[in-house]
């Protein structure tokens, strides 16, 4: 996506916070330790949470970097400071960066 903020995988901290926009069945399949989950549709109406994730930029993550293009997008206009995480967990897996599951299971991006 052109005209927003972007972050390289690699380029994110692994004590970074980051907003994970997938549904949640994407996210028990595996999900970047530390990620809090509202999935995009579930955004608007919680806007007080986003402004509770802390200082700084956040981080927006999703499977391929498209909806977390949108929100990052949207969430701009609502005067946030955000960044996509370009490539999404599709990305970060490839770049090797710790996953989880609430489970146990051998994480994986769904």
């Amino acid at each position: 996506m052109t005209g927003i903020p972007q972050i390289d995988v690699t380029d994110v901290t692994d004590d970074a916070t980051l907003l994970d926009v997938r549904e949640p069945d994407e996210w028990q399949a595996g999900h970047a330790p530390g990620a809090v989950l509202i999935p995009l549709r579930d955004l608007p109406g919680r806007l007080a949470e986003v402004a509770a994730m802390g200082e700084g930029t956040l981080a927006i993550v999703c499977r391929s970097g498209h909806r977390s293009g949108q929100a990052t997008a949207w969430l701009t206009r609502q005067g946030y400071d955000v960044t996509n995480v370009a490539g999404g967990m599709q990305a970060w897996q490839r770049a090797g960066k710790a996953m989880v599951t609430e489970s146990g299971a051998e994480p994986r991006v769904a």
